[in-house]
């Protein structure tokens, strides 16, 4: 039996990307799932970052023709909202440089990123590399036209 087939519920746009959530697991998550799983993770969603036993999933889409920020009030309230937990491990002025305090899996699905990690070396991605960061401080650049792929 399928549990959901097509787009996920947590799709969010923002300047120069686009984040879709896929799944996320908490330490208590039972197999088989209730069938009434949604409402049950949505009310423990409380992070996009997972803590310690819990997983997430999901697919980023960068688009490298939108590299604005929106820094605005307006804007980091919605992302607050939205991508609860992603302002607090942002750094300001640092070009996206956060850490997290997890084991993240990266799969680059199409198009080239760099990553950059924390002493300042990079490393060129393309579609099919696979990354493993066991919570390092990085940050992610796209670098073609359309850069999809995180899964954390």
């Amino acid at each position: 039996m399928f549990v959901e087939v097509g787009e996920p519920d947590h799709v969010v746009e923002a300047p120069g990307m686009t984040w879709r959530e896929i799944w996320a697991t908490f330490p208590d998550t039972k197999v088989p799932l209730n069938p009434d799983y949604k409402a049950e993770h949505k009310s423990r969603w409380t992070s996009i970052f997972p803590a310690v036993g819990s997983t997430r999933v999901r697919i980023v889409q960068f688009d490298p023709d939108n590299r604005e920020a929106d820094d605005t009030e307006e804007a980091i309230q919605r992302m607050q909202s939205e991508l609860p937990g992603m302002m607090e491990h942002m750094e300001p002025g640092t070009g996206g440089m956060h850490t997290t305090d997890s084991v993240d899996y990266g799969i680059l699905l199409e198009g080239t990123m760099r990553l950059e990690l924390d002493d300042g070396e990079f490393v060129d991605l393309e579609a099919g590399d696979v990354v493993v960061q066991n919570g390092t401080r990085h940050a992610w650049h796209y670098t073609s036209m359309s850069s999809r792929g995180q899964v954390n």
